[in-house]
């Protein structure tokens, strides 16, 4: 196996070295890449773009990825004809076409996450929400300016928490927002009911009902959710039925006084509607750290100081930032360089892929 190309995709912050190493020390040729390229099955994504991606892949027997910052649709896959095993992070990513690379005999494997570990995205949905609430960012910008108290905070005590999606992120968030601020909390997804929010408030450790009878975890409509909550997080999963999802009609509903807050995968979420939204003030506060197209392009209308200003929203953004810690990325590389150790000797790799991104 010496002397096999291995390309280490979007290593922002250069955590892969010293797991790597390991693999440069043992002959392979390692080129790690601490940018994306546009993804290449993105309809605003140029020819251009697209064979520049190519150009890039082309030669690497290996190629490690790093959650769905690099999206391997099967037409990428079929221009890539060294390419003989694939690593990803997770234990499913909905942006591989895992049926074409299966198809081409090249396995495709991911990661597990490091038990009893705190969940970081919960964490930072949390952040992002007092962040938003408290007006840290307009604050910050003010106080820095030379300006002095200029808003008004919002309160979460007694307000109602509406979460779209109550799996593991969004009981997690809500049980939070609950014990923490006394929030009530509301949720909402397709396929929910209440007999499932309730058994998901026990494993949260919380009675189902409180003293006056009231659902600990209440679900309602979806028209319910947007027109009721005072702070709405997106907890849903991206698949096809969820892509788009969440439209003008439903952020019409919304409260003024509102605060939408999206960690979940920015394209469940309208964009174009969210944006103009925002723009038009409707809400109160938007708080991001999910996009359409990631890295956010440079000419994205979202990259302006002026929200707050003018009537629209304040709006409160972060670069994607939910599972970024050094821990568990750095325990990804280490379980990629495994794997690969695993496949020269041509053993049994950990967490296979099967026939899905799921």
């Amino acid at each position: 196996m010496a002397g096999k190309k291995i390309a280490v995709l979007d290593d922002y912050q250069q955590l892969s070295k010293p797991h790597f190493d390991r693999l440069r020390d043992a002959g392979y040729q390692v080129t790690v890449y601490t940018d994306t390229l546009l993804p290449y099955n993105h309809p605003d994504t140029p020819q251009d773009a697209k064979d520049a991606l190519i150009k890039r892949l082309e030669p690497y027997d290996i190629i490690s990825t790093m959650r769905e910052r690099t999206p391997i649709p099967g037409d990428l896959v079929s221009r890539l004809p060294n390419l003989k095993l694939l690593l990803t992070t997770g234990a499913r990513n909905a942006s591989i076409d895992v049926k074409s690379l299966l198809g081409r005999g090249i396995p495709v494997a991911g990661t597990v996450a490091e038990k009893n570990s705190p969940d970081s995205t919960t964490q930072h949905c949390v952040a992002l929400i007092l962040g938003l609430a408290r007006n840290l960012a307009q604050d910050d910008k003010a106080m820095k300016a030379g300006e002095w108290q200029s808003q008004v905070n919002t309160g979460l005590s007694g307000k109602l928490f509406g979460t779209l999606g109550l799996g593991r992120l969004g009981a997690a968030v809500s049980r939070i927002m609950h014990l923490a601020f006394g929030m009530r909390i509301i949720a909402w997804s397709s396929n929910l009911t209440q007999e499932a929010a309730d058994e998901k408030a026990k494993a949260a450790g919380l009675p189902v009902e409180d003293r006056n009878g009231e659902k600990t975890f209440k679900v309602v409509s979806r028209d319910e959710l947007f027109s009721q909550a005072d702070v709405i997080s997106v907890q849903l999963v991206l698949s096809e039925r969820s892509r788009g999802l969440i439209n003008k009609a439903d952020l019409d509903k919304m409260k003024k006084s509102a605060l939408f807050v999206n960690t979940s995968r920015g394209p469940i979420v309208n964009e174009k509607d969210l944006f103009e939204t925002a723009r038009a003030g409707k809400i109160r506060g938007v708080a991001l750290d999910v996009y359409s197209i990631e890295p956010l392009p440079q000419d994205s209308e979202w990259r302006t100081t002026k929200w707050g200003e003018g009537g629209s929203s304040n709006v409160l953004l972060t670069p994607h930032m939910g599972y970024v810690e050094n821990e568990p990325l750095s325990a990804w590389y280490e379980q990629q360089v495994d794997n690969i150790l695993r496949w020269e000797k041509g053993e049994q790799l950990a967490t296979v892929y099967k026939d899905s991104g799921y």
